[in-house]
């Protein structure tokens, strides 16, 4: 009676440590496929999208989250398979300099003609 008591708790507490498991992958699936561009889709990320093309990409990041691949192993296939642009948010290096640099020049030169034209009807 103890025996299968305790054997009772054990595989309780196996499922629900699969089920934490399974919603844990859950939204790391749905947190990558968020940031995946799908390339038949104008302007959609592959969670919005419903074509051929989201399908098989879904299906990829679910197989290699059950292979074992944590996030950023499954962008780096990812990246590999289908190049930079795929991902919504890219990596600062020497491609992407200008990218992630532009807005913030844009933004101190604005200040800068704001700041001036301000300071010319002041004077």
């Amino acid at each position: 009676m103890k025996l299968s008591a305790f054997l009772l708790i054990i595989l309780i507490i196996f499922n629900f440590t699969n089920l934490n498991s399974e919603e844990n992958n859950d939204k790391i699936k749905n947190k990558i496929s968020k940031n995946i561009r799908c390339l038949i889709c104008q302007g959609q990320s592959v969670y919005d999208s419903e074509s051929d093309f989201a399908v098989s990409i879904k299906l990829i990041i679910d197989k290699k989250l059950n292979e074992g691949l944590n996030e950023n192993e499954i962008y780096d296939f990812l990246k590999k398979q289908y190049g930079e642009w795929i991902t919504y948010d890219p990596e600062f290096n020497k491609k992407t300099f200008i990218l992630w640099i532009l807005p913030i020049l844009l933004f101190f030169i604005g200040g800068a003609i704001i700041l001036r034209k301000f300071i010319v009807q002041k004077l």
